[in-house]
């Protein structure tokens, strides 16, 4: 085996760990937890079915890689529940760390190209980067409204706090954007998020 080749199935090996790592959005059926890896394809998926709906001229692999890494760092920081302002805190050195170990495991030119992306992701500045954080906000508000906004009853989520979080969400995608207003609005009529 080469030494290219070693260093390319560790770095896969070691992103199975991603299986672990539990966020705070239940699935669809709202009977347990989804993990990173179901979440990251998700947004692969999204990025497919979606592409349509991106502004602009927006390169949709460029977009499938960067939400296929998003979430690798968390194999070392752990997922940052979204209104957990203590952990969001501290969450971009976290970050920072956990993506110069995962990504350093690969052969360079694989760890820049990877990091560069996951970097470009983090800096929302491309159209790419912009549409792929669209998917990755969009998604949760999807599932928490078809679990009859379980996870924002379970933390007393409050309209403003989802706002917040969503300001720059339109700019990847106003029609999704919109989607994920008529959530949020039917959720607030439910009573499952706080006015």
């Amino acid at each position: 085996m080469t030494e290219r080749l070693k260093k390319q199935m560790d770095f896969i090996l070691e992103i199975d760990r991603l299986k672990k790592i539990t966020r705070q959005t239940y699935i669809s059926d709202a009977s347990r937890f989804e993990n990173d890896t179901e979440h990251s394809w998700h947004l692969a998926m999204m990025c497919m079915l979606l592409s349509e709906h991106a502004g602009g001229n927006v390169d949709m692999l460029k977009v499938m890689k960067m939400v296929l890494i998003h979430d690798i760092v968390e194999i070392d920081a752990g997922d940052t529940y979204a209104y957990d302002e203590a952990a969001n805190a501290t969450k971009r050195e976290r970050e920072l760390k956990a993506a110069d170990r995962i990504f350093g495991l690969l052969p360079d030119d694989q760890g820049k190209e990877l990091r560069t992306l996951w970097d470009e992701f983090e800096e929302w500045q491309t159209e790419e980067a912009k549409f792929a954080h669209t998917l990755d906000n969009i998604q949760p508000i999807m599932l928490n409204a078809a679990t009859d906004g379980l996870a924002w009853r379970n933390h007393s989520v409050h309209k403003n706090q989802i706002m917040k979080r969503n300001e720059r969400t339109a700019e990847g995608s106003e029609v999704l954007w919109e989607y994920g207003i008529s959530l949020i609005e039917e959720n607030i009529d439910k009573g499952n998020i706080k006015e």
